[in-house]
C-alpha cells in the first residue's frame, strides 16, 4: 500500500505553544486553526517539561486551562494534551508528581542536555568540545539510560537530535550532512531495546529523518511510528509530513484503523 499525497494526513503528535518556554511566535489558538485547515485528524500540545538552568517551569495549571478553551472553540478538532520531558530519568520524583494526575495524553521522552557537565549545556554545545562522532555517541549512550531509567514516556522524541547541529565546518552545520551508518550499531543498539520496552519511534519531520533510522527501527522490531514535526509555531504545523509518511510506509509502517492511532508494522 502506497501513501499519496490526497489522502488525509496523520496526527501531529509532537507540537508546541505559548506555554513552552523555548517558543517566540508560538499560539495555541493558531495552530490549531492551522490544525483544520490542513485536516489533521488531531494534534497534541506536548509542551516542555525540563529541569535544567536554561529552562523555565511549567504553567500546568494555566497550559490545562488554555486546552480546554480551544477545545470549545475547535469542536471538530481532536486536541490532545501532553508534555515532552526532558531528562526525566534524571528528576524521577518530580516527574512522576506531574504525570500522577494522568491528565496528559501524550507522553514524550526526549533528551537535549549533557548530564555529566555544570549547568548540562545541550549537546550542539559539545560539538565544540569533542569529536563530533563522541558527541553522537555519548547522546546515544545517555538515550539508552533514559529509556531504562524511566519507564513513564509513551514515545522517545527525536532520536536523531544531534543531526540538527552537525558539523560541517568552523561556525556552519549542516543536518543533510549526517550519516547514521557511522553509527550503526549505537543505533541499533538503543532502538532494540526502545523496541522490547514496547514503546514508539517518533518520526521527527524538523529536519527530514534519515530513512535508514526507520529501517533499523523495523529490522529490530519496533512495533509503532509517532508523526511529529515538533512545530514551535503555527506555520511549521505538519510540515514534512507528506514525505514522511511515504518513509514510514517503504519501511513496512502502515496508519491504523483509527487516524488517531500511531502507525503499526504491517
Amino acid at each position: 500500500m502506497s501513501y499519496r499525497r490526497h489522502q488525509p494526513l496523520p496526527a501531529d503528535n509532537h507540537v508546541h505553544s505559548e506555554w513552552s518556554w523555548d517558543t517566540k511566535r508560538a499560539d495555541m489558538a493558531a495552530t490549531c486553526a492551522r490544525a483544520v485547515q490542513l485536516g489533521l485528524p488531531s494534534i497534541a500540545f506536548t509542551e516542555h517539561v525540563d529541569h535544567t538552568a536554561r529552562s523555565a517551569p511549567f504553567d500546568a495549571e494555566g497550559y490545562l486551562e488554555a486546552i480546554e478553551v480551544c477545545r470549545a472553540r475547535f469542536g471538530g478538532l481532536r486536541i490532545l494534551t501532553g508534555v515532552e520531558l526532558g531528562e526525566a530519568h534524571w528528576n524521577p520524583a518530580e516527574t512522576e508528581e506531574l504525570l500522577a494526575g494522568g491528565r496528559f495524553e501524550r507522553v514524550l521522552g526526549s533528551l537535549h542536555s549533557a548530564g555529566e557537565l555544570d549547568g548540562h549545556p545541550d549537546f550542539a554545545v559539545l560539538y565544540g568540545a569533542r569529536a563530533r562522532e563522541q558527541v553522537v555517541r555519548d547522546y546515544l549512550a545517555e538515550i539508552e539510560k533514559l529509556i531504562t531509567g524511566f519507564d513513564g514516556f509513551q514515545v522517545l522524541a527525536h532520536i536523531d537530535y544531534p543531526a540538527r547541529r552537525w558539523p560541517v565546518g568552523e561556525d556552519r552545520w549542516d543536518p543533510h550532512a549526517f550519516d547514521p551508518t557511522l553509527f550503526e550499531e549505537e543505533y541499533r543498539h538503543v532502538l532494540r531495546i526502545l523496541a522490547g520496552s514496547g514503546r514508539t519511534l517518533e518520526f521527527n519531520t524538523r529536519i527530514p529523518m534519515d530513512p535508514l533510522l526507520l529501517r533499523w527501527w523495523y529490522d529490530v522490531g519496533g512495533d509503532s511510528v509517532s508523526f511529529a514535526s515538533d512545530a514551535h509555531e503555527p506555520d511549521l504545523l505538519a510540515h514534512g509530513f507528506a514525505e514522511a509518511v511515504a518513509v514510514a510506509s517503504a519501511a513496512g509502517f502502515r496508519p491504523g484503523a483509527d487516524p488517531l492511532d500511531f502507525w503499526r508494522r504491517a
